[in-house]
């Protein structure tokens, strides 16, 4: 059999779970939260005075950490996006199958990060949402290129990877929202960080099966996307006048200075999918898998030695996004 024609088998096989799969890590819509459960209320008297309480804490917040939430946001709003880009998987029909189901339900959790957020923003008062809006469409009508192709080993591995950066992201924006007294974005930002987390949990238990069906090739797939470097989703990112991706540097080094997500958090993330996938552990490979295994397991330890000599990017950038005047520290 074709590795093309296992890899399908594969996709089928897991398909056949997939009811079982979104109920453990998908939530039902009728229990879930929505993004007015947490803003106010605009039919409720007291709305006015909400939202300026809410701007008396936004105006206390960083020009870095408004840099960050709004990329954090233009990123969770590219959806259609990523939607667009899993129903194109190899094994993956969206109009029949578990896969679709799975996929149209992950999305619409999802999509309420978006949402969330960009009521957040236009409510703070503190951001020139025009300019915000502008690059959201240019990232939907850009695209992206994860370097996974059609290969559902490799999207799977980006989207593991991908869940547990968003996870720690929105945790420490969360937790610095918190130190400055915000209490309504912390609560944001936590309860966002856990969907994040819960759906790295299902992406990860994906890979965790393929490698009991395909071991060898599961471990070229997780060796060829450690090797290519795992791209941002936002990594086209752009605002009005610049080119595809001229923005994401700039945002990129902001959330390293904020702490938000680092060059070691890349570290730490692909430590934990070595834990969890117990790479360790897998016996069976063919000589070029076993290659590939101590590739990965060394890998870690090197790129951290890369990562203590990285220095902390210094130069503030000036977006387009930010409504208030810059001041820069």
């Amino acid at each position: 059999m074709s590795i093309k024609n296992v890899r399908l088998e594969v996709m089928r096989t897991i398909e056949q779970s997939m009811e079982a799969y979104i109920d453990k890590f998908l939530i039902p819509v009728e229990e879930n939260w929505q993004p007015s459960d947490m803003l106010p209320d605009s039919a409720d008297p007291g709305f006015f005075d909400q939202v300026k309480e809410l701007q008396g804490y936004a105006r206390e917040l960083s020009y870095d950490f408004w840099a960050v939430l709004i990329g954090d946001t233009i990123t969770e709003e590219a959806l259609p996006t990523y939607e667009s880009w899993l129903m194109d998987v190899e094994g993956i029909n969206q109009r029949e199958g578990g896969w679709g189901k799975w996929i149209r339900a992950w999305t619409a959790e999802e999509n309420r990060h978006g949402d969330l957020l960009n009521k957040f923003l236009y409510l703070s008062g503190q951001v020139n949402m025009r300019e915000v809006e502008n690059s959201t469409q240019y990232l939907i009508r850009d695209g992206l290129d994860i370097g996974t192709g059609q290969d559902p080993y490799r999207n799977f591995v980006y989207t593991s990877f991908q869940e547990l950066a968003t996870n720690i992201s929105h945790r420490r924006v969360g937790a610095l929202a918190a130190k400055s007294g915000n209490k309504l974005l912390a609560k944001m930002c936590g309860i966002i960080s856990a969907d994040e987390a819960r759906h790295a949990r299902a992406y990860s238990a994906f890979i965790k099966k393929i490698f009991e069906f395909d071991t060898s090739e599961m471990m070229l797939a997780f060796e060829d996307m450690m090797r290519k470097k795992i791209v941002m989703p936002a990594h086209m990112l752009r605002e009005t006048g610049s080119k595809v991706g001229d923005l994401f540097k700039h945002f990129s080094d902001a959330a390293q200075r904020l702490g938000v997500y680092t060059h070691h958090d890349y570290v730490i993330i692909m430590e934990n999918l070595i834990k969890t996938w117990e790479i360790d552990k897998l016996t069976g490979m063919t000589d070029q898998a076993e290659r590939a295994r101590d590739y990965v397991m060394k890998l870690p330890n090197r790129m951290r030695r890369v990562a203590d000599r990285i220095k902390m990017p210094e130069t503030e950038y000036e977006f387009k996004w930010i409504g208030r005047p810059v001041t820069f520290v």
